[in-house]
């Protein structure tokens, strides 16, 4: 900076503010300075700038894979969130960083933070670190989860209405006559046990005796709903539809079927939940509870932004809505 300074015959520091298009510097002089540090391959140590401004334009965007270490961040759900989360990042001048952690030891997020990578924290997906991120919550306010509301929590959370949804999806499968609700998913994780209330009060409701047997775990790479289904028709149990904790675990669900010759939605009809792009374009077309990722990636940045302000922000469940397409149709309710 002092070489391209001397050559313009400018100090440095109107060099610094030439460079970063500071308007304090007039038009002209700044296209000189811009110019003489082109032709000269010169560009702005931003590591360097950002150490002196104490903060490093960053927000680091988090997987916590405690409960499952194979999923990767090429799942669907993942680019999709990630997707609209760096676009609201990128719009307000910062960068991302990506952080997968399998099998995150004790402390990880509090080490994590105390490494001054990022000035901000999105983690996505709770995991069985719930209390791991209590304990980061108290320390350090620009921190927000993507996940579910729980109690006693000290983090602030944005998710969707998981309860309301699986509730409102499994209802319309018993009103259309369907008695054998099949449920895949991963019950163990905060979400998808509040989907798994969803679904039991559904059966509540409508006062349908639940068959414990007809709950089954699934994890969200696909395979064991494949062979779950499998295992299930292989034993004769009898089921006539199947409510999936996630659109990849459906159509895991819909290819076990599928190599059994099992007719859908005829037979057996099929719900999962996301509506993430797959799902239009499954065969059939797969109907599902919309997750609104977009809004839900706008709300977690913006409450980050807000913290990084010093503000608190409260939770926010956002709403869902039942998508139906062609693995399950409501017209013809049976007797």
């Amino acid at each position: 900076m002092s070489d391209i300074a001397r050559l313009a015959g400018v100090s440095t520091s109107t060099v610094s503010r030439a460079l970063a298009e500071s308007p304090l510097i007039p038009a002209p002089t700044r296209r000189q300075i811009q110019a003489i540090a082109a032709e000269h391959g010169y560009v702005i140590n931003q590591a360097g700038q950002r150490l002196r401004s104490s903060r490093t334009r960053t927000i680091c965007v988090a997987i916590p894979l405690g409960h499952e270490t194979g999923q990767l961040i090429s799942d669907p759900f993942f680019l999709h969130l990630f997707g609209h989360i760096a676009d609201e990042v990128s719009a307000r001048g910062y960068d991302v960083l990506l952080s997968r952690l399998p099998s995150p030891k004790p402390g990880w997020l509090l080490h994590h933070v105390q490494s001054q990578k990022a000035d901000g924290y999105i983690i996505v997906g709770q995991s069985n670190q719930h209390e791991e991120l209590n304990k980061a919550a108290l320390a350090f306010l620009p921190l927000v989860v993507w996940g579910a509301h729980l109690p006693q929590q000290s983090y602030c959370s944005v998710g969707s209405d998981n309860r309301a949804g699986a509730r409102d999806a499994v209802t319309a499968l018993i009103r259309a006559g369907r008695r054998r609700i099949v449920f895949l998913g991963a019950a163990e994780l905060p979400e998808i046990q509040m989907r798994l209330e969803g679904y039991r009060a559904a059966h509540q409701d409508a006062g349908i005796a639940l068959d414990e047997t007809l709950i089954q775990p699934a994890h969200f790479t696909g395979d064991t709903a494949f062979a779950t289904v499998q295992h299930l028709l292989a034993l004769g149990v009898e089921f006539d539809a199947i409510f999936a904790a996630s659109d990849l675990i459906a159509l895991g669900a819909l290819r076990g079927l599928q190599s059994r010759d099992v007719a859908v939605p005829e037979t057996v009809s099929v719900i999962g939940f996301d509506d993430l792009e797959i799902a239009d374009h499954a065969h059939p077309r797969l109907t599902t509870v919309k997750q609104d990722l977009k809004r839900g990636a706008a709300t977690l940045v913006e409450f980050l932004f807000r913290r990084l302000e010093g503000e608190e922000t409260p939770s926010a469940t956002l709403p869902v809505s039942l998508v139906v397409r062609e693995s399950a149709t409501f017209s013809d309710a049976r007797s």
